[in-house]
Formats: structure tokens, C-alpha cells, sequence
């Protein structure tokens, strides 16, 4: 089968089939994702210390922003060329690619250069302590210098998805994974670098994945090729790729700011080993968030490409399986979360009251686990189908609109526990407004398809 019969099956096949398909490549490539910082985690935790867990946690705002802008390139430029391929516009998907390889390069550079220069004063901005910057320190240089090779890399896989490239792009992913198990414990070990050995392997394993896919794309019987022409930035493009990815971004830097209210209100009530059970508490969640941004990745191109055809009906079927199948991904997360907490914490740690605090924070951070499937997979619907106000208003509202201000009122009445109770009770809030704003905005959707088909 060509490279176009693939992206036209996006329009013709079975579309409980075409997800799987898409979805599943998506979803190991997400697991073996959140694996792979979870096995950082394991290795800096076990090899290294409690404090450096705790210093490890320090680093999730910066590493959130970084994440905002590689989303905001990747994620704007996919859903840009899934629309376009299902517009059968291959001149202007090509360009859309180039482009977006060239943005990958400009903001990786700019971003990991003015993180590094202003380090320190950030790390404590997050939460930093004396006794946890060294870590957050050691770890972050490194992945800051790394930063252009990490945006790129996951910039060229979500390149890969939209382009009906899914084994690729987990192939990929799962190379980094099986690297750094290899190579982490190495670095840590036997070579003494510690917590900076763990980011040393990071970047090695994205390297060698990068230049896999550069190779892929090098290939010209492709759809979607490097070639000369497509990489000078065009206004018009990057303020498409701007718009759409600006509800990722903001959902990305959302979590900076408010991952740094978390560590500032875990650490003035439970000291440093509190904000390192946070960090434990959040690398177990991770891996069912991730596996339902696997579920949602898989979903874009499909609905981007029926959405783009007009085949309405098509991208409803794709919407209800993505739902069904996200709530039983976040639903197993809850059940592990209240019956395995114990099992879970001791992987990164043998400190007692570490082992202690992660258990109750790893219980009560996903309470509301198994609503947050269904209020992802909406949030990432309306992305898919060019809603950018939407979507970001959704991206918004758990964070900046329901979790900020709890993060805020609980804390002093509740302490420790007021800290913890505000994440649950925001996901909550946030699943209830999403249900209501798709139940809303489906009923318009459904009645003007039957009437006229035209797009909302």
C-alpha cells in the first residue's frame, strides 16, 4: 500500500479498526514514554537518595515549559497537516512539515539557552531548597543543553502520527525507552555521575532516535520529506500551527505554575520529603495520563482528516470509542492508586517516611481518576477540529480556574492534606465542565449536520 492509499484510509476504513491502529502504536509508545521517566525516577531514587527524588520533583515546572513549547510546534503542526492530507493538499502538508523542523530547532535552542542562564534563580522560584538544588541543578544543565534534540525528537514523532506513520513513531519511542534502561544505570553506577548521569542517558537516547527519524524522512517516495523549498517560516503557517498548539501550550505552562503552588505548599508544610513524595505520587499518575495521550494522539489524525472531509458521522463514532476506552485507562490508574499504593512507592525508594508520605499522596492525588479520561479526550476533540478557544478554555480550567485558587483556600485550613485534596477536587470540577460545554455544543453540531452539513 503507497503512503496516500494509508492517509485515505483515514476516510474509508472502519473507524473502531482505524483507531486501534492508531491508537495502540500510540499508546505503547506513551506507556513506554512514561516508563522511561518513571525508570529516570527508580534509578535516581534507588542509586542516589531520597533528596534526590525530592530534587527531581523541583525540576517538573521547567520541564512543563519546556514540554508547552514542544507541544505548541508539535501538536499545532500535526493537527495542521492531518487537516490538510484529508484535504488531499499534500503541497501545503509538506510545507506545513518543513516549517514546523524549523521552528523545533529555533525555540529548542532559544529556550534551553535562557533556561541555563537563569538556572539557579528559577530552581528556587520552583521550590528549591539548599539541600535539593544540587540535584535539581546537575540534572537540568544537562537536559537544558540537550533541549533542541529533545523538542525535535518528539516534534518529528508527532510529525510521523499525522503523516499515517503510528509504528514509526512508537518505534521510535520505544528505542529511547530500551537506551536509557541500558544506558541510565551505567551513568549512575559504575560511572559515578549520579543524578546527571540519568539526564546524560536521556539525551544519548534521543539522539540516536532522532537520527533514526531523520533518516525516515529522508526517504523522498514519502509523502513527507525533507527537501529544499518547505523550511522558510511562512507567516500564515506558523500562525495556524500558533493557534491550534496554543491550547497545549497553555495547558503545559498552566502546569508550570501551578506544579510550583504544589511545591511550594508541599514543602512549607511537609518539608523536602514531601515535595519527593509528590514527585512519586505524579510519576505513578503519569503513566495513565500519558496512555490516554497516547488514546488522544491516535484519535487526531482521525478526526483532523474526517473532520477536514466533512465525514461527520465518522468523527462522532471516533470521539465515543476514544471516551469509552480513556475511561477505562484513568479507572485502572484508580484502582492501582487505592489498593497498590505501597507496591508503587517502594519502587523509588527504600526511606520510610518517603514510603509513608507518597502512599497517602498517591491516594489522594487520583480520587478523581476516573472522570480525568473523558476530560482529556474532550478537551483534545475540540483541538482536533480547529476549536482553539475551546479547547483552551477546557486546558484552562482545571488548572489556573479550580486548582489554582484551591491550591490556595485548603492548604490553611487542611495543611498538608489541603495540598493533596485540592487535586482531586479540581479534576472533578473540570471533568463536570467539560461533560456539560460537549453536551452543549453536540446538540448544536448534531442539528445543523441533519439540516445542512455545514461545519460548526
Amino acid at each position: 500500500m503507497d503512503n496516500k492509499q494509508a492517509t485515505l484510509e483515514l476516510g474509508t476504513k472502519p473507524v473502531g479498526k482505524l483507531l486501534a491502529q492508531y491508537a495502540l502504536p500510540a499508546i505503547v509508545a506513551m506507556t513506554a514514554s512514561s516508563l522511561y521517566n518513571m525508570i529516570d525516577s527508580i534509578f535516581i531514587g534507588q542509586g542516589v537518595g531520597p533528596l534526590a527524588i525530592s530534587g527531581l520533583a523541583i525540576t517538573f515546572p521547567l520541564m512543563n515549559l519546556s514540554a508547552a513549547f514542544g507541544a505548541a510546534v508539535g501538536i499545532g503542526s500535526s493537527t495542521c497537516i492531518s487537516v490538510k492530507l484529508g484535504q488531499k493538499d499534500y503541497a501545503m502538508a509538506e510545507h506545513i512539515f518543513g516549517n514546523s523542523f524549523t521552528l523545533n530547532l529555533i525555540v529548542g535552542v532559544l529556550f534551553g539557552l535562557i533556561a541555563i542562564l537563569f538556572l539557579d534563580p528559577i530552581l528556587y522560584f520552583f521550590g528549591a531548597s539548599d539541600n535539593t538544588i544540587p540535584y535539581a541543578r546537575d540534572y537540568m544543565l544537562v537536559i537544558l543543553a540537550g533541549n533542541v534534540i529533545s523538542q525535535t525528537f518528539l516534534g518529528m514523532n508527532a510529525v510521523l502520527r499525522a503523516a499515517s506513520k503510528p509504528k514509526q513513531a512508537m518505534a521510535a519511542t520505544i528505542l529511547t525507552v530500551i537506551l536509557n534502561i541500558v544506558l541510565a544505570p551505567i551513568f549512575i553506577w559504575p560511572l559515578k555521575m549520579g543524578i546527571q548521569g540519568a539526564a546524560v542517558a536521556t539525551i544519548l537516547s534521543q539522539m540516536v532516535a532522532l537520527a533514526w527519524q531523520i533518516k525516515l524522512f529522508n526517504n523522498k517516495d514519502e509523502i513527507l520529506h525533507f527537501k529544499s523549498g518547505i523550511y522558510k517560516l511562512k507567516r500564515d503557517i506558523v500562525k495556524n500551527i500558533a493557534s491550534i498548539g496554543m491550547s497545549p501550550f497553555a495547558m503545559n505552562t498552566c502546569a508550570c505554575i501551578v506544579v510550583i503552588f504544589i511545591n511550594m505548599g508541599l514543602s512549607h508544610y511537609g518539608g523536602d520529603l514531601a515535595v519527593g513524595a509528590y514527585g512519586i505520587a505524579s510519576k505513578v499518575s503519569f503513566i495513565f495520563v500519558m496512555v490516554t495521550i497516547g488514546l488522544n494522539q491516535g484519535m487526531l489524525p482521525i478526526a483532523g482528516y474526517n473532520y477536514g472531509a466533512q465525514q461527520y458521522d465518522r468523527l462522532m463514532k471516533v470521539l465515543k470509542y476514544a471516551m469509552i476506552t480513556a475511561t477505562i485507562i484513568t479507572t485502572t490508574g484508580f484502582i492501582i492508586a487505592e489498593f497498590f499504593p505501597y507496591q508503587c512507592a517502594r519502587l523509588f525508594t527504600k526511606d520510610v517516611t518517603l514510603i509513608d508520605m507518597a502512599i497517602e499522596g498517591i491516594r489522594i492525588h487520583m480520587l478523581a481518576f476516573p472522570i480525568v479520561g473523558c476530560q482529556m479526550v474532550i478537551t483534545n476533540f475540540f483541538q482536533c477540529i480547529g476549536k482553539a478557544k475551546i479547547s483552551i478554555f477546557l486546558s484552562l480550567s482545571r488548572q489556573m480556574l479550580f486548582l489554582l485558587p484551591l491550591l490556595v483556600i485548603l492548604p490553611p485550613m487542611m495543611e498538608l492534606d489541603g495540598v493533596w485534596t485540592a487535586m482531586p477536587v479540581s479534576d472533578a470540577i473540570a471533568a463536570i465542565v467539560a461533560f456539560v460545554m460537549m453536551a452543549k455544543y453536540m446538540k448544536k453540531f448534531k442539528r445543523n449536520i441533519a439540516e445542512n452539513g455545514i461545519q460548526q
